[in-house]
Protein backbone atom coordinates (compact mmCIF):
# COMPACT_ATOMS: atom_id res chain seq x y z
CA UNK A 1 0.00 0.00 0.00
CA UNK A 2 1.39 3.38 -1.04
CA UNK A 3 1.18 6.73 0.71
CA UNK A 4 1.67 10.17 -0.79
CA UNK A 5 1.59 13.50 1.05
CA UNK A 6 0.83 16.79 -0.69
CA UNK A 7 1.52 19.95 1.32
CA UNK A 8 0.60 23.51 0.53
CA UNK A 9 2.91 26.41 1.15
CA UNK A 10 2.74 27.83 4.67
CA UNK A 11 1.32 31.33 4.76
CA UNK A 12 1.56 33.65 7.74
CA UNK A 13 -1.49 35.81 8.33
CA UNK A 14 -1.64 38.98 10.43
CA UNK A 15 -4.83 38.02 12.25
CA UNK A 16 -5.85 35.96 15.26
CA UNK A 17 -6.28 32.23 14.61
CA UNK A 18 -9.97 32.41 15.58
CA UNK A 19 -10.63 35.08 12.93
CA UNK A 20 -8.87 33.03 10.23
CA UNK A 21 -10.84 29.95 11.33
CA UNK A 22 -14.10 31.87 10.89
CA UNK A 23 -13.08 32.96 7.38
CA UNK A 24 -12.00 29.41 6.50
CA UNK A 25 -15.41 28.05 7.53
CA UNK A 26 -17.45 30.86 5.95
CA UNK A 27 -18.48 28.60 3.07
CA UNK A 28 -21.21 30.84 1.59
CA UNK A 29 -18.53 33.41 0.72
CA UNK A 30 -16.09 30.97 -0.94
CA UNK A 31 -17.12 32.08 -4.45
CA UNK A 32 -15.81 35.56 -3.59
CA UNK A 33 -12.26 34.46 -2.86
CA UNK A 34 -11.48 30.73 -3.12
CA UNK A 35 -10.07 29.77 -6.54
CA UNK A 36 -9.92 26.00 -5.86
CA UNK A 37 -12.90 25.14 -3.68
CA UNK A 38 -15.71 26.98 -5.41
CA UNK A 39 -18.51 25.84 -3.08
CA UNK A 40 -18.91 23.74 0.05
CA UNK A 41 -21.99 22.11 1.53
CA UNK A 42 -21.74 20.58 5.01
CA UNK A 43 -23.11 20.73 8.53
CA UNK A 44 -19.56 20.22 9.92
CA UNK A 45 -20.89 17.46 12.19
CA UNK A 46 -18.27 14.73 12.63
CA UNK A 47 -19.18 11.82 10.35
CA UNK A 48 -21.39 13.94 8.09
CA UNK A 49 -20.69 14.60 4.40
CA UNK A 50 -18.83 17.59 3.07
CA UNK A 51 -19.41 18.22 -0.64
CA UNK A 52 -16.59 20.19 -2.28
CA UNK A 53 -17.17 21.77 -5.68
CA UNK A 54 -13.84 21.97 -7.52
CA UNK A 55 -12.63 23.01 -10.97
CA UNK A 56 -11.99 20.08 -13.31
CA UNK A 57 -8.46 18.66 -12.91
CA UNK A 58 -7.84 18.71 -16.67
CA UNK A 59 -8.48 22.46 -16.86
CA UNK A 60 -11.60 22.10 -19.00
CA UNK A 61 -14.71 24.14 -18.32
CA UNK A 62 -17.01 23.08 -15.54
CA UNK A 63 -16.72 21.65 -12.06
CA UNK A 64 -17.03 18.37 -10.22
CA UNK A 65 -18.12 17.51 -6.67
CA UNK A 66 -15.96 15.50 -4.30
CA UNK A 67 -18.01 14.02 -1.45
CA UNK A 68 -15.92 13.54 1.65
CA UNK A 69 -16.68 13.06 5.36
CA UNK A 70 -15.91 15.27 8.35
CA UNK A 71 -13.53 13.57 10.80
CA UNK A 72 -12.33 16.36 13.12
CA UNK A 73 -13.43 19.90 13.86
CA UNK A 74 -11.11 21.48 16.44
CA UNK A 75 -11.52 25.27 16.35
CA UNK A 76 -9.48 27.29 15.72
CA UNK A 77 -6.79 24.77 14.83
CA UNK A 78 -7.82 21.76 12.73
CA UNK A 79 -10.40 20.73 10.17
CA UNK A 80 -10.03 17.17 8.85
CA UNK A 81 -12.11 15.26 6.34
CA UNK A 82 -11.54 12.25 4.15
CA UNK A 83 -13.01 10.33 1.25
CA UNK A 84 -14.21 7.44 3.43
CA UNK A 85 -15.15 4.46 1.25
CA UNK A 86 -16.16 6.65 -1.72
CA UNK A 87 -13.25 5.33 -3.82
CA UNK A 88 -12.40 1.69 -2.97
CA UNK A 89 -8.61 1.27 -2.93
CA UNK A 90 -7.97 4.94 -2.15
CA UNK A 91 -8.28 7.10 0.94
CA UNK A 92 -7.65 10.83 0.70
CA UNK A 93 -7.36 12.63 4.04
CA UNK A 94 -7.30 16.43 4.07
CA UNK A 95 -6.09 18.48 7.01
CA UNK A 96 -6.41 22.25 7.19
CA UNK A 97 -4.26 23.55 10.02
CA UNK A 98 -4.12 26.99 11.60
CA UNK A 99 -1.16 27.51 13.94
CA UNK A 100 -1.26 30.49 16.32
CA UNK A 101 2.07 32.36 16.23
CA UNK A 102 1.00 35.16 18.60
CA UNK A 103 -2.27 36.71 19.75
CA UNK A 104 -2.73 38.43 16.39
CA UNK A 105 -0.76 36.30 13.93
CA UNK A 106 -1.06 32.71 12.72
CA UNK A 107 0.07 30.32 10.04
CA UNK A 108 -2.09 28.29 7.67
CA UNK A 109 -1.24 25.13 5.77
CA UNK A 110 -3.24 22.33 4.22
CA UNK A 111 -2.22 18.72 3.56
CA UNK A 112 -3.67 15.76 1.67
CA UNK A 113 -2.51 12.23 2.34
CA UNK A 114 -3.40 9.63 -0.29
CA UNK A 115 -3.15 5.99 0.84
CA UNK A 116 -4.21 2.71 -0.68
CA UNK A 117 -3.80 0.56 -3.75
CA UNK A 118 -4.48 3.45 -6.15
CA UNK A 119 -2.52 6.16 -4.30
CA UNK A 120 0.41 6.03 -6.76
CA UNK A 121 -1.85 6.44 -9.80
CA UNK A 122 -3.90 9.25 -8.25
CA UNK A 123 -0.79 11.07 -7.07
CA UNK A 124 0.79 10.78 -10.53
CA UNK A 125 -2.37 11.97 -12.28
CA UNK A 126 -3.52 14.66 -9.86
CA UNK A 127 -0.63 15.56 -7.55
CA UNK A 128 0.25 18.80 -9.35
CA UNK A 129 -3.43 19.79 -9.61
CA UNK A 130 -3.92 19.29 -5.86
CA UNK A 131 -0.64 21.04 -4.92
CA UNK A 132 -1.41 24.05 -7.11
CA UNK A 133 -4.97 24.20 -5.77
CA UNK A 134 -3.82 24.01 -2.16
CA UNK A 135 -1.21 26.73 -2.69
CA UNK A 136 -3.82 28.97 -4.33
CA UNK A 137 -6.17 28.47 -1.34
CA UNK A 138 -3.43 29.33 1.17
CA UNK A 139 -2.58 32.60 -0.61
CA UNK A 140 -6.24 33.46 -1.23
CA UNK A 141 -7.16 32.83 2.42
CA UNK A 142 -4.41 35.21 3.54
CA UNK A 143 -5.56 37.82 1.01
CA UNK A 144 -9.22 37.43 2.05
CA UNK A 145 -8.40 37.90 5.75
CA UNK A 146 -6.28 40.98 5.00
CA UNK A 147 -9.08 42.47 2.87
CA UNK A 148 -11.69 41.84 5.58
CA UNK A 149 -9.50 43.45 8.23
CA UNK A 150 -8.59 46.34 5.98
CA UNK A 151 -4.87 46.06 6.78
Amino acid sequence: MSTHLIESVVVEIDAPAAFVWDVLLDYPNYPQWNPYTLAVTTTLAVGSPIDLTLPRPDGSAGTWVSREYIRAVEPPRLLRYDTGDTFPGLLGTRDQVITPLSADRCGYQTFETFTGKYADAVFAAQGDYVKNGFDSVAHALRDRVVSLLGV
